[in-house]
């Protein structure tokens, strides 16, 4: 499972064993052997190739399909679908986000946007607003 894994996320960023093994500290045949199933890397490795691989170590050892794989996005990152914007500009939040950020119904959201890169992002308003709030306390500290 870990070998197929690594097999799977560095052909997704077109690495070769050697540009993996390389960057591992390794030597190639030790990335073919963990790619056959022949090894496996340890602890300090995996760590190394989850970081490499932007994945996390759960991620790196999970018994995935590859069409798991090939859909995992760097660490931190989500991909949920895509969705429509409806007439008057509403949005269905995939279920999945829902539950991952627990947005619940008559939840207040923050929506937050950047010119550059046109891009939107979504908050829960809470959360927002506790982060203004220890930015305002911190500026109050530094005045005194």
């Amino acid at each position: 499972m870990i070998g197929m894994n690594i097999r799977i996320l560095r052909k997704k960023l077109k690495m070769s064993q050697e540009i993996v093994a390389e960057r591992i500290n390794v030597s190639r045949q030790t990335v073919a052997k963990w790619e056959n199933g022949e090894a496996l890397p340890d602890i300090h490795k995996c760590k190394m190739l989850a970081d490499l691989f932007q994945v996390t170590l759960d991620q790196l050892s999970s018994n995935m399909s590859e069409a798991e794989v090939e859909q995992l996005g760097p660490k931190g990152k989500h991909f949920f679908g895509v969705v429509k914007v409806g007439e008057r500009g509403q949005i269905v939040i995939p279920k999945q986000a829902r539950e991952m950020y627990q947005i619940h119904a008559g939840d207040k959201l923050v929506i937050l946007g950047e010119d550059a890169t046109r891009g939107i992002a979504i908050l829960k308003s809470e959360d927002f607003l506790e982060f203004a709030d220890m930015i305002r306390k911190a500026e109050l500290l530094e005045e005194e």
